[in-house]
């Protein structure tokens, strides 16, 4: 291993790359304004959502500094960027399972106190373990420079440790390989239990069962159940892929296609939220419109107010204000 070339990053790679943290940077902290900005939005679901999208922030930028700098030795920077992005994304896949936690013990076991009681324990556990993980990773030297093996220009489990295998398990992969199992087996009990409760209200309530209003909310609420899962499966195979690849010791790993989708995939998750949770849900849609349109309409109105100040002449406006002081005292002369 110590005498293989490290895994080229191209320029094209690095700049897509850097485009998806910007991404996951921008959505990560758009989900957690309108937390802030609207207070009637703050229910413990999004809660949870502004905690994970906290670890997506950090790892879009921790993962934007490797990516623009493509480290190359285990310096000081690299040991820093990559403990904050190994905590990060390791924070992300278990408030990823939280929320499906959550939503399954509100929906399914209907039982909120059950439920808020478990808050406590996520934060135990989200950010308790990828601290302690981390930490201990730090102290005993393993994270550092890998060669972009199994990343894309950022640094994680040093190259060179003899037991850098465990440690690619204990600091990501073994979590991401239960997230892949947990969460769809999570939302399909979730999805299953909603569609025989809709079945049964449907039987007794025809009328609101058929309204379109009713529908739609219902049909995006399935929808998102069904894409949960899908998007974060679907963003973090690539990496597996190539940590697998890395394990059979196949050159494919180093494929430009494949190395650039595993960088989107590990970038792209804070973005992918903000798509599912900002974007696609109409309240909050509706109202981050209302404020654009209501900022652009105040802009448009600064700006003619600026213009119509410029396009008079020096003087004129002072003029203008001596002419109607004027005409306001011949009519009281009057």
């Amino acid at each position: 291993m110590e005498g293989k070339p490290q895994t080229v990053v191209y320029l094209s790679e690095q700049v897509i790359v850097l485009i998806s943290c910007a991404l996951s940077f921008l959505g990560s902290s758009l989900i957690i304004l309108t937390y802030i900005i609207w207070p009637d939005l703050r229910t413990t679901p999004r809660k949870l959502l502004v905690y994970l999208s906290v670890s997506d922030w950090l790892s879009a930028v921790s993962y934007a500094v490797g990516v623009w700098k493509v480290f190359h030795s285990d310096s000081v920077d690299c040991v820093v960027q990559g403990a904050i992005s190994t905590f990060a994304n390791t924070s992300s896949f278990f408030w990823t399972v939280a929320i499906a936690v959550y939503l399954y013990v509100l929906i399914v076991r209907t039982s909120q106190r059950l439920a808020d009681r478990l808050v406590l324990v996520f934060h135990l556990v989200s950010w308790g373990i990828p601290l302690v993980i981390t930490v201990t990773a730090v102290s005993l030297k393993k994270i550092g420079y890998d060669a972009s093996e199994v990343s894309v220009g950022w640094c994680w489990v040093r190259i060179q440790a003899n037991d850098r295998y465990l440690w690619m398990l204990l600091t990501g992969k073994i979590w991401e390989f239960l997230a892949y199992i947990t969460l769809p087996v999570i939302y399909i009990l979730i999805k299953r239990h909603i569609h025989i409760a809709h079945d049964a209200l449907s039987e007794y309530r025809p009328i609101l069962a058929n309204r379109p209003l009713s529908q739609s909310f219902s049909s995006m609420a399935d929808v998102k159940l069904t894409l949960i899962p899908i998007v974060f499966i679907v963003l973090r195979i690539w990496s597996t892929v190539r940590f697998i690849l890395l394990l059979a010791d196949s050159p494919v790993r180093n494929n430009p296609i494949l190395v650039t989708l595993h960088g989107i995939g590990n970038t792209f998750q804070g973005a992918a939220n903000c798509i599912m949770f900002v974007l696609l849900t109409q309240p909050i849609r509706t109202r981050l419109c209302t404020t654009l349109c209501h900022c652009s309409k105040c802009r448009a109105e600064a700006q003619n107010s600026h213009d119509i100040t410029h396009k008079l002449l020096p003087g004129q406006d002072t003029l203008t204000q001596k002419e109607e002081d004027s005409t306001t005292d011949a009519r009281t002369d009057r």
